[in-house]
């Protein structure tokens, strides 16, 4: 008997073991890696998309979109002084205008008579006006987008520019006085550190907006005549000086801000899903981000460039012209007279510094932007990367 019962009892084993199926169910071996994967990166599978529409998102998209904003336009502040000092035909810096090395060589100026700070004079102008700006113009293209394409179907490229031109215009409409400022603080010359720039002097002259005084060549000029008596022609104090060419901004901020969200989201949902494998654009996400950025700029920049530097023009007018009618020019007159100081060639007086700026500055907002969104929680609209990696990711276990 005891033999019989060891007998049954190895033919038992026998028959379970070769018999898989009748032993206890246990987890699968191909259910490991992503469990494993699980355990490593908690947060990503358990974060929870949010709605689109709702108040938080919007909130999260400005302040990524103003933090985004911040950082890139910090990364390029020297070059854009330099850009709005050629652009405006500064009396101490023009002659490096349109010369190969000129950018170089006015920042080697800059720098040596009032150091990195006259690199980066009207930077804090720039940042108070940066942060509201892109948070806007981020915040409103997500809403606009999210109306105007609310599926992948919906999306056009007359969509996207609508949507990127719309956003522009309600951003500048809102920021424009602040971007006076910017503009105004960073054409002012100075050739000493002890003579530096007021953000409040400068709010305040543009308020009064008075013609300004040339400087006496000596101590024993003579001295400067009394003010006119006030005519119909006298400039009175005004907010809508704050304002001084809008209009140029308005006009020009269409294509530059349409074609840029336009090639962005070509480039991001059109393009790169099209000629690049799910996994290869996982690995590179932040170089493709800062590549469709900055390509994205480049054409942008490239189509509202004229228009820019008659703005430009316009809102440095009451500086360089004593005749306080000569510095109030329209739009046509102002565009005539660049025109007549260097034909079509001078509409683009800066672009090559339009470029050294404009293209890392998209790159690093668009990447930065997107980047803290991933961050916060928020989908980039219309990324299908995550969805493609998840469905990938079982081809690849198996």
């Amino acid at each position: 008997m005891p033999s019989s019962s060891a007998s049954t009892a190895s033919t038992s084993s026998v028959r379970l073991e070769d018999h898989p199926a009748l032993l206890p169910a246990s987890p699968a071996p191909t259910l490991s890696p992503p469990l494993a994967e699980h355990d490593q990166h908690p947060r990503k599978r358990r974060r929870i998309p949010q709605d689109r529409d709702s108040l938080s998102y919007a909130l999260k998209s400005g302040l990524a979109g103003g933090i985004a904003g911040c950082v890139a336009k910090t990364s390029v502040a020297p070059l854009d002084r330099v850009k709005i000092l050629f652009q405006t035909r500064s009396p101490d810096y023009h002659k490096y205008a349109g010369t190969f090395l000129g950018v170089f060589r006015a920042s080697k100026d800059i720098y040596a008579e009032t150091g990195m700070r006259g690199l980066l004079q009207g930077h804090s102008a720039t940042l108070l006006r940066i942060f509201p700006y892109a948070a806007i113009k981020f915040m409103a293209y997500d809403k606009l987008h999210n109306t105007l394409m609310p599926t992948p179907a919906d999306e056009t490229s007359a969509r996207r520019f609508l949507a990127g031109s719309t956003a522009g215009i309600i951003t500048t409409a809102v920021t424009y006085p602040l971007e006076l400022i910017r503009v105004r603080l960073a054409f002012e010359s100075h050739h000493s550190a002890k003579d530096r720039a007021s953000l409040l002097r400068t709010i305040r002259a543009i308020y009064l907006s008075p013609p300004p005084v040339a400087p006496s060549s000596s101590s024993t000029a003579a001295p400067a005549p009394p003010p006119p008596p006030p005519t119909s022609t006298t400039i009175k104090p005004s907010m809508t000086h704050f304002y001084r060419g809008v209009w140029p901004t308005l006009v020009g901020i269409v294509p530059y801000a349409g074609t840029s969200f336009l090639m962005w989201g070509f480039l991001k949902q059109d393009l790169m899903p099209r000629y690049l494998s799910p996994s290869f654009r996982r690995r590179n996400r932040a170089m493709l981000d800062l590549l469709a950025g900055g390509v994205a700029g480049a054409i942008g920049q490239t189509t509202a460039y004229p228009l820019d530097i008659v703005r430009r023009r316009m809102q440095v007018g009451p500086v360089i012209h004593a005749d306080p009618l000569r510095g109030r020019a329209g739009f046509w007159d102002t565009a005539r007279s660049v025109y007549a100081q260097g034909g079509v060639r001078n509409f683009y007086v800066g672009l090559s510094i339009g470029f050294l700026k404009v293209v890392p500055m998209n790159a690093v907002s668009f990447a930065v932007w997107v980047s803290l969104k991933r961050g916060l929680g928020l989908d980039e609209p219309r990324d299908q990367e995550g969805v493609e990696a998840q469905r990938d990711e079982p081809q690849k276990q198996v």
